[in-house]
């Protein structure tokens, strides 16, 4: 057992509050103690018995300290890139044309089909340590690039198998084979369906944590969602859903009706949409990066936030359109864009990012929270809306220091 101190915080946000002077102490992956080092106990019952006798003692240097970041939606299990293809779009390119030049999502899942094991595996290690040494310590990760039963169920195996290496992120695994249709499934859409229904209580073996399904125009309906976002359920898993990225065809209502932990993206939700997530405790995971490609205005989030629906931030990491593994940039591009102020910002990033993925243990600095934390290269958290993209400093992932 291991007892650490952080002392000389200058400023400690803990997901709830501020204090100056402060200090952090840590029991083994935990939380024992977070707030101003006047109060910090002489001694902890059954965990150290004069304070003096701490393990580790490490100087923060007058620094800001936050928990890790948590980013709530992301795609980072593919092979390739379709930088082409980008280049295209921005020259004014038609989905037809680039789906012509043998671009889209299908490019990618015929490339990850094609490469190896091993060499999609350190990809996806090399994405992953990007975003521990940003700051970001828990990742939603989802499958979706082979759309194969073998194939997504490999990807979930990796994913759980990435988490427990040294320096890299928690990992909270979805799977995604609700993505698109396939190409060996054309014209046999209800048997694809039929597939994913089966293979969901697999995923779930496997250690997948949730079901997502894609709604929207070209990939699946509302209908079509709710059978297999109630099955993933069935399985066990949470459900989450891609939703009104593009056009309004029912997917936030559904979101609302079947209990999703979260609905995704949300850039075409309405008065209505936000009152059903609300009324329904559905998160609502926006994603500014992926927003950016878009000629259609950001999500609606102030209208979320009075409403009361709860808010998390995600990179959408994905091949095909944003490449940002960095949740500090995220911060800064929701304060400028959904016209957040950085508390709130901050807030989604973290606690936001722990409704998402409907986990209790993170996102705050307090007693019993796992001791995920981050020193940035900063005194004052205002600094995220400064920086696009603020430095972290250093990175505890359970207590233990990320090697950079």
């Amino acid at each position: 057992m291991t007892v650490r101190l952080l002392t000389n915080i200058g400023r400690l946000w803990t997901g709830t509050d501020v204090c100056s002077n402060a200090a952090v102490l840590i029991h083994d992956d935990r939380i024992v103690w977070a707030g101003p080092a006047s109060d910090l106990p002489q001694s902890v019952p059954g965990i150290i018995d004069d304070i003096v006798d701490v393990d580790h003692v490490e100087n923060l240097g007058g620094g800001l300290v936050t928990p890790g970041l948590i980013d709530a939606h992301s795609h980072p299990v593919y092979a390739g890139n379709r930088w082409a293809e980008l280049a295209m779009r921005t020259s004014g390119s038609s989905h037809s044309a680039i789906a012509a030049a043998g671009g889209g999502v299908n490019s990618t899942v015929t490339v990850t089909r094609g490469t190896d094991p091993w060499t999609l595996c350190n990809g996806v290690r090399e994405r992953l340590r990007q975003w521990i040494l940003a700051g970001t310590t828990t990742v939603e990760a989802k499958t979706g690039y082979h759309l194969t039963r073998d194939g997504e169920l490999a990807d979930i195996r990796m994913l759980r198998s990435l988490e427990g290496e040294p320096s890299m992120p928690r990992i909270h695994a979805t799977f995604l084979a609700a993505h698109i249709l396939p190409p060996e499934f054309f014209g046999r859409r209800r048997d694809y369906i039929e597939a994913v229904r089966l293979w969901a209580g697999d995923a779930a073996v496997a250690g997948a944590d949730s079901i997502d399904v894609y709604c929207d125009e070209g990939h699946f309906t509302a209908e079509e969602a709710r059978a297999l976002l109630l099955t993933g359920k069935r399985a066990g898993l949470r459900a989450r859903m891609h939703a009104c990225a593009n056009e309004r065809i029912g997917a936030a209502q559904v979101a609302a009706e079947v209990g999703c932990a979260s609905a995704d993206l949300l850039t075409q939700a309405n008065d209505d949409d936000i009152k059903a997530l609300a009324h329904a405790g559905v998160t609502a995971t926006v994603c500014p990066g992926s927003a950016l490609n878009s000629s259609r205005a950001p999500a609606p989030v102030r209208q979320m936030l009075d409403r009361g629906v709860t808010v998390a931030l995600g990179t959408d990491h994905n091949p095909g359109q944003c490449g940002i593994t960095s949740m500090p940039l995220v911060i800064g591009l929701s304060v400028a864009m959904f016209g957040l102020s950085v508390t709130e910002a901050l807030r989604a990033a973290t606690l936001g990012g722990a409704a998402a993925m409907r986990v209790g243990d993170r996102g705050s600095l307090a007693p019993g929270m796992l001791a995920d934390i981050v020193l940035w290269d900063a005194d004052h958290e205002g600094a995220f809306a400064w920086a696009f993209g603020l430095r972290a400093l250093r990175v505890w992932r359970g207590g233990t220091p990320v090697q950079a």
